[in-house]
C-alpha cells in the first residue's frame, strides 16, 4: 500500500507531517484497516501515486481529480482548514503581487508577467485564468505566463521581481506566513478568487465501500485525538467533510465560464 501527503509540503512542516500520518495510521489500524504504511512515501512522484491501484490515502488538488486521474481516485474527505479564504470544506487562492506593485485590480496587471505552479492546477492556474477572463483582450491578458513547478517558487518569483503576479492556494499561503514568512515577506495580496472545494485526501478508484467508510472513520477519530491537537493546528486542520466527486463540480464550472468569456486557455 502506498500513502504520500505531497500537497502542503513545506520542508518546515515536514515533522508535522510525519507526525499526522503516525496518528492517522494508528486511527485506521484502530478501524480494521490492514497493511497501512509505516511511513508517508516521500520518494515517489506524486503522479505516479495517484495512478497507483496501491494507493491507500494520498491528497490531490480538485483540478486533476476531475481530469486526468478522474479514472483513479476517488475522494475520501476533504479537509475543513482553518485558514483565511476557507470556509468548511472550500477554499480560495490569493491573487499576490509585489509589495511595491501600483496595481489596485486585476485589470492593471493586463499584459504583466504572470507565473502558474502548473497546467493542472486548480488554485494557481484555473483560479487565475478565471479572475483574468472577463478582462482578455482577443483571448490574452498577460503578457507573458511561466510555470514554476510550485507555489513557493511562484510566490519567490513575484517577491524577486521576475513576474508581477500569481495565484497561491490560501492554504499554502497561510502556512507559508506562519512557518516560512521570509517567503511572502515582500507580498501583498491584491483579491482572492471565487471558492471551490479544497485538496481532498484521496484513495485508489477501485478502493471497496467498506475499506473508504474505515478509512473516514478513521480520519474523524484522529480529529478527536487530543495527542493530535498541537499538529492538527500546525496543519491548520479543523475538521473533515465527506464530498464525493460530483461536488467538485464547480471546479468544473469555473473553468467552462472561462471559456465561456472567450479565455478558455490563460494566456
Amino acid at each position: 500500500m502506498i500513502a504520500s501527503l505531497p500537497m502542503y509540503a513545506l520542508p518546515q512542516l515536514a515533522a508535522a507531517t510525519d507526525a499526522w500520518w503516525q496518528g492517522l495510521a494508528r486511527a485506521f489500524r484502530a478501524e480494521g484497516i490492514t497493511d497501512v504504511p509505516e511511513r508517508l512515501d516521500l520518494t515517489g512522484n506524486r503522479l505516479e501515486h495517484w495512478a497507483s491501484p496501491d494507493l491507500l490515502l494520498s491528497q490531490s488538488c480538485g483540478y486533476p481529480l476531475r481530469h486526468d486521474f478522474a479514472g483513479h481516485l476517488r475522494p475520501v474527505a476533504t479537509p475543513c482548514y482553518r485558514a483565511p479564504g476557507c470556509t468548511g470544506p472550500t477554499y480560495q487562492s490569493v491573487i499576490v503581487v509585489a509589495e511595491a506593485d501600483p496595481a489596485a485590480s486585476i485589470e492593471d496587471l493586463f499584459g504583466r508577467r504572470a507565473v502558474i505552479n502548473g497546467w493542472d492546477s486548480q488554485s494557481g492556474m484555473s483560479a487565475l485564468r478565471a479572475v483574468a477572463a472577463p478582462h482578455h483582450r482577443d483571448g490574452r491578458f498577460f503578457g507573458d505566463v511561466a510555470v514554476t513547478g510550485n507555489h513557493w517558487a511562484s510566490m519567490t518569483a513575484v517577491r524577486d521581481g521576475k513576474a508581477d503576479i500569481a495565484a497561491i492556494d490560501c492554504v499554502t499561503y497561510e502556512l507559508t506566513a506562519r512557518h516560512a514568512p521570509d517567503l511572502v515577506r515582500g507580498l501583498r495580496i491584491l483579491m482572492a478568487s471565487p471558492p471551490v472545494p479544497a485538496l481532498p485526501y484521496v484513495t485508489a478508484l477501485a478502493r471497496d465501500d467498506d475499506t473508504v467508510a474505515r478509512l473516514r472513520a478513521g480520519l474523524h477519530r484522529a480529529i478527536a485525538d487530543a495527542s493530535l491537537g498541537a499538529v492538527r493546528g500546525d496543519l491548520l486542520i479543523g475538521d473533515f467533510a465527506v464530498l464525493e466527486a460530483d461536488d467538485y463540480a464547480p471546479i468544473d464550472e469555473m473553468e467552462r465560464w472561462a471559456a465561456e468569456q472567450g479565455y478558455p486557455q490563460i494566456g
